[in-house]
């Protein structure tokens, strides 16, 4: 296991305390804290979520308070109809005095594309479903950062539930637990409904860390162990980075912006191995998500994201990523393509989606003389989602859908995205035009 930059007491400490006082910026009430109780037996699954584990594989994920609960999942495609089951695995840890229940990781598949399955976890009596995201395009993704479980939340997820989505993915920052255990029970329990119907892919936060020094020395215990994701399958040693491909064009890298990341590192040589593994003209579409923004001008979280920038930037700008979803800030702002500072058509498009309904409220002020300010096409300081809609190789629609407390949920910002694959100028092995019908914007 690779040593983890955090390693140093004081540097581990110093990240938290800031993680949790207030920034020099104004943030509006937030939202209340909703804390969801478990009301059925010790043996009843709780905090069910699924996640995928490769194209025809999906990893289910819960906790029982009965130690003696199997880890089983029974599935199957008419509903009540269990036809095939799967073991798996159980882990759990200590933090503190606090002891989690029994942490259940069972793999199922192979799985048909586009299609529900009915499951039942523990062979206890209550059944649930997913769908499996589709073998070839279109794919919708729903994006979100930094998310919690506050009144805001509740009312993103809600908005987030009206379109038929495919996979969710979060760049970090979930529970906003902040070492007390017991809210990362409350956080599964409280997104249950939604991440036990579709895949939700994730990485790590500043929130997530939970690490002391002398006392509880090892950070993201409950992350690590709770929201198991697919890294083993990519190649990393790491939960805390990994890839994926899903819907057959699409390769999806989940960077940590709290693992070591400098040209020595593990995770910088695991990104360069994954990428040179990513054939364009087979996987049109490379999307990249981070917690810290390599770019930001928001007066929030200055500059914490540019030691990663400088260590990483140009592997994605040589791959020509094609989007950078960040959080972290908690605002929306989109970049124009971008490498190194400047504009740059054949740089990734940069999103910053830190907006998903936390506890300590929204970052207000942005800098407009900030050093990026001409690269930032647009910015507001509201709760929300983004939606990804891939359409095809070439072409995918991204849209930003802010909570409105009156109307639900509105479109704030919208624009069309064309690959980098389809780029002769950028080098894209499939050089393709845009159709004469279809406006592209980045």
């Amino acid at each position: 296991m690779e040593r983890r930059p955090w390693s140093s007491p004081l540097r581990l400490v110093l990240l938290f305390l800031v993680s949790l006082q207030a920034s020099g910026y104004t943030r509006p009430p937030p939202g209340r804290i909703i804390e969801t109780a478990h009301t059925k037996s010790s043996s009843h699954p709780q905090q069910v979520h699924v996640s995928a584990v490769a194209a025809d594989h999906t990893r289910v994920s819960w906790i029982t308070d009965d130690r003696h609960v199997p880890s089983l999942v029974e599935y199957g495609k008419v509903s009540g109809k269990y036809d095939t089951a799967a073991t798996g695995e159980h882990t759990s840890y200590i933090y503190f005095f606090y002891t989690s229940g029994k942490i259940h990781h069972v793999t199922i598949g192979p799985l048909e594309p586009d299609t529900v399955y009915y499951y039942r976890c523990g062979g206890i009596d209550q059944e649930f479903s997913f769908k499996t995201p589709p073998a070839a395009l279109p794919i919708e993704f729903a994006v979100i950062g930094d998310l919690g479980q506050t009144e805001w939340t509740a009312s993103t997820l809600a908005h987030v539930a009206e379109s038929n989505y495919d996979m969710l993915l979060l760049p970090g920052d979930l529970s906003y637990a902040d070492t007390q255990q017991p809210l990362w029970d409350s956080f599964g329990r409280f997104v249950q409904p939604y991440a036990s119907k579709r895949p939700w892919m994730v990485t790590e936060g500043n929130h997530d860390i939970e690490a002391f020094p002398v006392f509880h020395c090892h950070p993201f215990v409950a992350y690590d162990s709770r929201w198991r994701m697919p890294y083993e399958e990519s190649g990393s040693a790491s939960n805390l980075y990994y890839s994926f491909d899903v819907a057959g064009a699409v390769h999806v890298v989940m960077l940590g912006s709290y693992a070591d990341f400098n040209a020595s590192s593990a995770q910088y040589k695991w990104l360069v191995a994954d990428l040179a593994k990513v054939d364009r003209r087979i996987t049109p579409w490379l999307v990249a998500l981070l917690h810290a923004p390599w770019y930001n001008t928001n007066l929030a979280h200055q500059g914490e994201g540019e030691s990663m920038r400088q260590a990483m930037e140009s592997l994605l700008y040589r791959a020509r990523a094609d989007v950078v979803f960040a959080g972290h800030v908690h605002a929306y702002e989109r970049f124009t393509r971008a490498y190194d500072n400047k504009a740059n058509p054949c740089g990734p498009a940069y999103i910053t989606i830190g907006d998903g309904g936390n506890r300590e409220g929204l970052a207000l002020q942005f800098d407009k003389h900030h050093k990026s300010a001409s690269l930032s096409l647009f910015r507001e300081a509201s709760f929300g989602h983004g939606r990804l809609k891939v359409v095809n190789g070439t072409h995918a629609h991204w849209s930003w859908h802010r909570n409105d407390e009156d109307d639900g949920s509105t479109v704030g910002d919208q624009v069309w995205v064309e690959s980098l694959s389809a780029s002769a100028a950028c080098g894209g092995p499939l050089g393709g035009v845009p159709s004469a019908s279809t406006k592209v914007e980045l």
